[in-house]
């Protein structure tokens, strides 16, 4: 065996370790590449799809989803659009990542172990109808907003007289408001607590 050779195949085994390894990325790392909604849809589209995927196929889908269409009704102004900021920007810096496997000659993507870091982070990518339940995040501001609601109709109805709510003293018309708010903020840092 010559120093060549012997050379040549340490190499070879490092790249091989270094394909091997997994790459722990930093939650901040994570976050700054979720920031990108269109990295963010290439990372959804690769969660259902094993192995060697075509770009174009992933442009295509990243197109529709950001368009809020179908595949087939895209415009070839729509796919391209997405296909060459995803071809010169989004799938080299996920490649340089080490999240996916990017062949840009071959036009060839493939998504790595590090990608499995992003699943928690990311929304089932598939499409449901208006009649499917999705799971969202509670809007607080919502629950707000119904209390405010609530809480005008309450004084709203004292001032004008109406029979129950014009016995209400001030004092316990003021409490039962603060309460209402108390409960609702009291729910709130209890379920943002249980995510964590």
């Amino acid at each position: 065996m010559s120093a060549t050779n012997v050379s040549t195949e340490n190499t070879e085994q490092d790249s091989v370790n270094t394909a091997n390894s997994t790459i722990e990325l930093s939650r901040d790392k994570i976050f700054h590449i979720l920031q990108t909604p269109r990295r963010r849809y290439i990372l959804r589209y690769l969660q259902d799809h094993e192995g060697s995927i075509q770009m174009r196929d992933v442009a295509e889908q990243v197109a529709a989803w950001e368009n809020n269409t179908s595949v087939q009704a895209l415009s070839s102004k729509e796919r391209q659009r997405v296909y060459i900021p995803l071809y010169q920007t989004h799938l080299p810096k996920l490649d340089e990542e080490g999240i996916i496997e990017y062949n840009q000659s071959r036009g060839t993507v493939k998504r790595t172990e590090v990608a499995n870091q992003f699943d928690e982070y990311l929304i089932s990518s598939e499409i449901k109808d208006a009649d499917d339940e999705i799971d969202r995040p509670i809007s607080w501001k919502s629950y707000y907003f119904g209390v405010s609601l609530l809480s005008t109709f309450l004084l709203a109805a004292s001032f004008v007289g109406i029979p129950l709510f014009a016995t209400l003293s001030p004092v316990v018309l003021g409490g039962s408001i603060v309460t209402m708010y108390s409960a609702v903020t009291f729910a709130q840092l209890i379920a943002e607590r249980s995510k964590r």
